[in-house]
């Protein structure tokens, strides 16, 4: 059996990107169910579980023994985030721009700066119905989504499919979730905004050499200009969902709606076994 990463990415969020990636999980049966979406994660809200914490997430920072600085400025000059700036009485540390790299302790020439840990957020999981789920948390006020997408994606088996609910957008916390993966799903709307966060998406899979998919959600709620990009830039539309009072009630409650609406168990099996054969 192939074994695959397939990310559920958007080019903006509230375009359904979630509910598909928790529904075709639930509806494959054995795979991984990666929510790498940290700063607020959200496939645990359709699954009845109970979270473990697996790992804390630290980075580095620097400590500065402003007794033994001299003030030469060598810190600030290697720092390329602007983390520390030497003023001709006093040097300051802004933790909130800095990522850990340790080139100012390195670099310092006085021994001024040692390093201690900061803590990022965690990883947790859990287990359901052979269904391995895991999530990475950001801590509240840290701005670093990467080192904890990249501890949860750790968690991943080369023995299972995982399916990987990457974050919204196309900044770093996207490209470090999209990282390895063998198929990209892109889910859109029908709408003028939709097809623009569409085509930013595109860019960047392409980019990075990704195969990639088309999911258009809430069919009905706009116009055929996605279905035309598509057609025009050879992207295959893999599934289009409408735009449906059932699905939206179920998932006000928390519901994944392939328990609502069975048969479209049966599709996201297909859609599988479709991307299967487009990366086999």
């Amino acid at each position: 059996m192939l074994q695959m990463r397939i990310a559920v990415a958007s080019g903006k969020g509230g375009t359904g990107k979630t509910t598909i990636a928790t529904n075709m999980a639930l509806s494959i049966g054995k795979v991984q169910l990666i929510d790498c979406d940290v700063e607020e994660p959200n496939c645990h809200l359709f699954l009845d579980l109970n979270l473990e914490v697996l790992e804390r997430v630290y980075k580095k920072i620097p400590s500065i023994d402003k007794q033994a600085c001299n003030l030469c400025g060598v810190c600030s000059e290697v720092c390329r985030k602007n983390a520390i700036a030497v003023l001709p009485n006093d040097v300051l540390f802004f933790e909130e721009l800095c990522n850990g790299c340790g080139g100012c302790a390195r670099a310092c020439p006085t021994d001024a700066i040692t390093e201690e840990s900061s803590e990022l957020g965690v990883v947790e999981g859990a287990t359901i119905n052979g269904l391995q789920f895991f999530r990475g948390l950001l801590n509240v006020g840290q701005p670093m989504a990467t080192p904890i997408i990249a501890a949860v994606k750790r968690r991943i088996s080369e023995d299972t499919t995982a399916i990987v609910d990457v974050p919204p957008g196309t900044g770093c916390p996207v490209l470090e979730s999209l990282r390895k993966s063998d198929f990209a799903i892109l889910v859109t709307e029908p709408t003028p905004f939709g097809l623009e966060d569409l085509k930013a998406a595109v860019g960047v899979t392409r980019a990075m050499k990704i195969m990639t998919g088309v999911i258009i959600n809430r069919v009905g709620i706009g116009d055929d200009r996605v279905n035309r990009f598509c057609k025009e830039e050879g992207i295959p539309i893999i599934l289009e969902i409408p735009e449906s009072r059932e699905i939206a009630e179920a998932y006000s409650e928390g519901i994944p709606f392939t328990e609502v609406l069975p048969e479209w168990k049966d599709r996201f099996r297909d859609l599988y076994s479709h991307i299967k054969e487009l990366v086999g």
